[in-house]
């Protein structure tokens, strides 16, 4: 165990070798080592990574006005409204992390990809996202809808007036091989939450994608959260998580520029994916341009840049147990036991990745 530890860590070392100062270097290095503290302590090796994520259940993040919401997810990228419900108490308190919650939560469904839409009715000092926030700052994350015809999409949003992070669609150039003629255009929601639309060239993307439709939206590929160290990242969704390296890229140039509106853009991107997909998670490592700013140790559910994605996991306690004897830092105290059938779970808990993204581990 140790001697493949150590040949994965060099591995790990000898791709993520980027121009990067000495201080941070040194600061990967100490992620690398505790790393290999944690995958060799006894109770964190059964059957490899502590952790299996069988999929991803649902994308959530937390708005002001839910009957807006409601209304631009519907009629302007045609998601269906699948559940909507109330839930309060000490229970969803000590889940969520927000004390004295009373929350209206909905339910809505592209495809075969599910959204989790949370309005805290209670407490009322949630706060709003950051202005300005771009896309390399830490508290980033976008959920990716594919949709089958780009310039009809686009026509969609113009329509609806929706606001642009992009100028226009953008095609990734033959130089980024593994992106290769994928369209892509940034926009947000009534509340500033960062959305993105995609399209895949025949040969790019997974093959349900490819299926004859007559919807123009038609789910959601994977959300993306912007990282500060791609190492520490894998270190906890492989390594900790089971989740599988799907592949990456390095973006730069005019073209990511436009696409997330910040000069100088220079992104290395990394996927990983649980047993199933889609959506899957990305990582967005802004190597330039300096001055991303972290997520703020405040951040708490009720906040509008608030996101969490829920990873069904066979046993939930168990996977709590071997996060906590990682270190890895919770929202909850403990496993909540969720009574409202409506929540699609059993048992939950909340913890947060390196960087402060909230990940909700769930049992069915």
């Amino acid at each position: 165990m140790a001697a493949t530890a150590t040949q994965v860590i060099r591995q790990e070392r000898d791709a993520l070798r980027w121009r990067v100062p000495l201080d941070v270097r040194n600061a990967m290095r100490l992620a690398l080592a505790l790393v290999f503290i944690v995958w060799c302590t006894p109770v964190l090796c059964r059957d490899g990574a502590p952790v299996a994520v069988q999929r991803v259940a649902m994308i959530g993040f937390t708005v002001s006005d839910m009957d807006r919401s409601l209304a631009f997810y519907a009629d302007v990228l045609g998601f269906e409204k699948i559940a909507d419900f109330r839930v309060t108490g000490a229970a969803y308190d000590s889940l969520q992390g927000v004390f004295g919650s009373n929350a209206r939560i909905v339910h809505m469904r592209l495809g075969e990809q599910i959204v989790e839409l949370t309005q805290y009715v209670a407490p009322p000092d949630g706060r709003l996202v950051p202005v300005p926030s771009r896309s390399n700052d830490l508290w980033f994350e976008h959920m990716a809808i594919v949709v089958s015809d780009m310039e009809k999409a686009y026509e969609t949003l113009q329509r609806h007036g929706v606001r642009q992070i992009s100028p226009e669609p953008q095609t990734i150039p033959a130089s980024n091989v593994p992106a290769a003629g994928i369209k892509a255009i940034k926009f947000r929601d009534p509340d500033n939450h960062n959305l993105e639309l995609l399209w895949f060239p025949p040969d790019k993307g997974e093959a349900r994608w490819h299926r004859a439709s007559n919807q123009l939206f038609l789910g959601i590929d994977h959300t993306a959260i912007t990282v500060g160290d791609t190492a520490a990242s894998l270190a906890f969704y492989r390594d900790l998580l089971g989740m599988t390296v799907g592949g990456g890229s390095l973006n730069i140039g005019l073209t990511q520029e436009y696409l997330d509106s910040v000069f100088g853009a220079r992104v290395r991107v990394t996927a990983v994916l649980p047993a199933e997909a889609p959506p899957h998670v990305e990582f967005l490592q802004y190597e330039t341009p300096p001055g991303g700013r972290p997520m703020p140790l405040d951040t708490a559910a009720d906040d509008l840049w608030h996101w969490q994605t829920s990873l069904i996991v066979n046993d939930v306690q168990a996977a709590a147990e071997a996060l906590r004897a990682a270190g890895v830092r919770f929202v909850s105290p403990e496993v909540t036991a969720v009574t409202n059938p409506k929540m699609g779970f059993s048992r939950a808990v909340m913890v947060r990745d390196p960087d402060g993204h909230a990940m909700r581990l769930v049992q069915p």
